[in-house]
């Protein structure tokens, strides 16, 4: 087996010129309402206003304009419950490749339309788990090369511009930045990014109670396996991290912390009625740390908040959205 290779800060600045004629620059937004509710100086780092909806593109354009022209002549596949597949099939129409998608039966619908609008063949089959099983079988057949949606080099250098571009405010680091984990490619990119170019800054990740798959990882020291997922946040809900991605959280992040989905409808609301800013369960589960003290920072410190994404199924937002306004105990 060969040697894994993190990207570097070099790859992470290369990934920022690559991709900066396809992709927006995204806003860094501050909060009133919300720094007093946490007690801490809010900046949130607005993915869900990125093109596709999240910070997807950012990783699949620098994979996909990074391939040899072979396996660029033959067309690529990928998997995704709806983000990366969005983001997957945006990046392969900009570059002129064909792209074919695997997504669950119990994908979100709406993401599945979007997918299909940008040009990408979708196929549908089984769940998260035998979804695999289809791409391992498709790619063989057909001869197409895979883009992973986690676990790649160039694709996690893609996703780290989020950290150079957190930089770019004011100059002057942030104390903390809190990053949304699912298979751990944005966290990784970011962590090494600001590794690199501001070392005090702090990293945390989050994840879902019932996809804690970076958690369990950390403790285990290898990529572990989880049948059982559960949770509203799809977007961090694959069935393990990726190898490479536990690698660089390993070294460069100061701890993954869990929320409930409770929190996340909680942070959701408060985005959406504060800021006007709908996000998705997955973007808001970094705000849903904070607002319930699981982030280990001192009050009154700078902290960016990366809102991942913001692809929400309008038939689903009343049964996202709490009930009530009262924050959990």
């Amino acid at each position: 087996m060969s040697e894994i290779v993190p990207p570097t800060i070099d790859d992470i600045r290369a990934a920022a010129v690559r991709i900066a004629p396809h992709l927006h620059h995204t806003p860094l937004l501050g909060s009133h309402s919300l720094s007093e509710l946490t007690g801490y100086k809010l900046s949130f780092k607005c993915e869900n206003l990125q093109k596709t909806g999240s910070f997807k593109p950012r990783g699949a354009v620098n994979r996909i304009a990074t391939l040899d022209p072979e396996a660029a002549n033959r067309g690529i596949i990928t998997i995704s419950a709806g983000n990366h597949a969005q983001g997957v099939a945006y990046a392969a129409a900009r570059l002129g490749i064909k792209a074919v998608v695997v997504m669950p039966e119990t994908a979100v619908a709406s993401k599945v339309v979007a997918t299909r609008s940008y040009g990408a063949e979708c196929i549908l089959h089984g769940d998260v788990h035998s979804a695999f099983e289809k791409l391992q079988e498709v790619q063989q057949d057909r001869g197409l090369t895979l883009v992973h949606p986690f676990d790649d080099p160039m694709l996690i250098a893609g996703q780290g511009t989020v950290g150079l571009e957190l930089l770019e405010k004011d100059g002057a680091p942030f104390d903390a930045v809190v990053v949304g984990v699912g298979g751990g490619g944005l966290i990784a990119g970011v962590a090494t990014a600001l590794s690199s170019l501001a070392p005090e800054t702090r990293v945390f990740g989050v994840e879902p109670e019932g996809a804690a798959t970076m958690t369990l990882a950390l403790a285990a020291g290898s990529v572990v396996r989880l049948d059982d997922l559960n949770t509203i946040a799809d977007g961090l809900a694959p069935p393990f991290v990726g190898e490479l991605n536990l690698a660089v959280v390993e070294h460069l992040v100061e701890s993954v912390v869990r929320v409930t989905d409770v929190e996340i409808r909680y942070a959701m609301a408060l985005l959406l009625e504060r800021m006007k800013l709908l996000v998705e369960p997955a973007g808001a589960a970094a705000l849903a740390a904070l607002m319930n003290g699981k982030i280990p920072v001192e009050r009154g410190t700078r902290v960016a908040v990366i809102l991942s994404g913001g692809n929400v199924d309008v038939q689903r937002l009343a049964e996202l959205l709490p009930g009530h306004k009262r924050s959990p105990a």
